[in-house]
């Protein structure tokens, strides 16, 4: 494992392109677009004010920076530098702006959602729909890029109007049974949209493509209900965090509920004892010379099998780096100053009834720290990462296809965010630390970011191939290369056992 040196960044504002080839990130009102793997600069790019948002064309040929203050959207080429596009929303304002999945049309949300702007790039064309309602997730594409479902508000009442993509009709309108529509995302397979009530009312509801109703779910009453949902790559299941604490698994077969994951503060059986077939070499020195600190001891091993399936607890525990004081000088020198300053951790299996840290949520505030606020699949859809924000510090991941929980990784900071590898069931995730902490069906690593001063990583974003990782923290960015090796994809393919 590898780092790149630091690069300067704005607001966390650093993307790969679809395809791999680049990277973009801003630094106050440039754009910098470099090579994805050799990190050197190909385009730098002006705005005429600070970015706040850019997204890649889905064919990596167009890049657009909006800036929500000034009511603009510049559009810049990768094949041609010379040519720019410009989207003045004038008085309308600006508060979203998204790429169509052929990459040649925009559409602009304009302040207080009384319309959204479709400009085209070829024809310079505009279009307009109206009444998008102003909701936590209101606009979805299918993965196909042929429909668009927009979720609406008018007299009173939540509707879904789906547009057809080649040339902006409309398709089908149909009201929803809702209070207050949330959310609405396509199955990846584009055939059945899920649509998610308020808060206050547990309500989901799933569509097919003509706008019938297929099923609705409750799971209960007068309670706060649902918080996050996430379909599974596969569109065989979709998860629902609710307040209550709890996953829940809908099949896309009945669309009923198949199984329910609960996150209790007490895992009361974690697994510390292993039956080990094969061991090879111990390659502690390799590992600490690449600066990761690991289970210890951490074996490389071509078979490993659990003597029954129960949870792994993960603990991180601080490592202390240890010092000769008849060595020490003073000023220490920098290097030593900021091994003094940053301490190492590890990941330790935890035996016995392992109590988790809990936060008490706020009760009489909005928005409390309660419920399952992060969700995500892996690629495969073999696993479910998931994070209870009352037990911030711990991110649980569950065997999808044994329906039960897997392992359970405390750290020592509330987790931030984490993401999964797009090639493989490799999970990175980050506290908001100098940290960047790894886990795979192999086992897991607490790696430091190196360099000098501290690097509280905020963010993450895979690279296509997950060869490398972008890590993202308030001023500077840098790239963590992972190096891939037989004998680390051998291990992910075992399902059943750690390290």
């Amino acid at each position: 494992m590898n780092f790149s040196e630091s690069f300067k960044l704005s607001g966390l504002l650093c993307r790969f392109s679809p395809d791999g080839k680049y990277l973009a990130s801003c630094v106050q009102y440039r754009l910098v677009i470099r090579d994805g793997k050799t990190l050197q600069i190909l385009q730098l790019y002006t705005c005429l004010d600070q970015i706040q948002h850019i997204e890649w064309s889905a064919d990596s040929l167009f890049i657009l920076c909006a800036m929500y203050r000034r009511g603009l959207v510049q559009v810049w080429s990768l094949e041609q530098p010379e040519w720019h596009c410009k989207i003045d929303e004038g008085s309308a304002g600006l508060v979203a702006s998204c790429w169509s999945p052929d990459g040649r049309h925009i559409l602009n949300t304009t302040e207080f959602h009384l319309r959204i702007t479709v400009w085209s790039l070829c024809t310079k064309s505009v279009s307009y729909i109206k009444y998008p309602k102003a909701c936590q997730q209101g606009i979805t594409f299918t993965r196909d890029g042929r429909y668009l479902a927009l979720a609406e508000r008018r007299d009173c009442r939540d509707y879904v109007s789906i547009f057809v993509c080649s040339d902006w009709q409309l398709l089908r309108h149909f009201d929803t049974d809702t209070q207050d529509l949330t959310g609405i995302e396509w199955a990846p397979n584009g055939c059945v949209l899920a649509a998610w009530d308020t808060c206050l009312e547990y309500k989901i509801l799933l569509y097919s493509l003509d706008g019938r109703l297929l099923s609705a779910y409750c799971a209960y009453e007068w309670s706060l209900g649902i918080k996050s949902v996430a379909w599974s790559p596969s569109s065989q299941f979709l998860a629902i965090g609710s307040y209550d604490g709890k996953v829940r698994l809908l099949n896309h077969v009945t669309w009923k509920m198949i199984t329910e994951f609960g996150h209790p503060a007490t895992i009361n059986n974690p697994k510390t004892d292993w039956c080990i077939n094969q061991l090879c070499h111990w390659d502690r020195i390799n590992l600490k010379e690449r600066g990761l600190q690991s289970v210890d001891p951490m074996p490389s091993y071509s078979g490993l099998v659990s003597r029954q399936h129960t949870v792994v607890v993960y603990k991180e525990a601080e490592k202390i780096p240890q010092l000769g004081l008849g060595h020490l000088s003073f000023p220490p020198p920098r290097a030593m100053a900021g091994a003094l300053s940053t301490s190492e951790s590890k990941y330790e299996i935890a035996s016995g009834p392992v109590a988790l840290q809990t936060l008490k949520p706020v009760a009489d505030r909005a928005n409390p720290r309660m419920g399952v606020g992060m969700l995500a699949f892996s690629s495969d859809s073999y696993f479910l990462a998931t994070r209870n924000d009352n037990v911030p510090n711990a991110v649980w991941v569950w065997d999808i296809q044994k329906l039960k929980l897997f392992v359970v990784l405390e750290h020592l900071s509330p987790v931030r965010s984490f993401q999964w590898d797009p090639q493989q069931p490799r999970l990175a995730i980050c506290t908001g630390g100098s940290k960047v902490y790894l886990w795979s069906p192999a086992g897991c690593v607490s790696v430091q970011v190196p360099g000098e001063g501290d690097f509280p990583v905020l963010g993450l974003c895979w690279h296509l191939s997950g060869d490398s990782l972008a890590l993202l923290s308030k001023d500077h960015f840098c790239l963590c290369f992972l190096e891939t090796k037989e004998g680390f994809g051998a291990a992910c393919g075992q399902r059943d056992g750690h390290a």
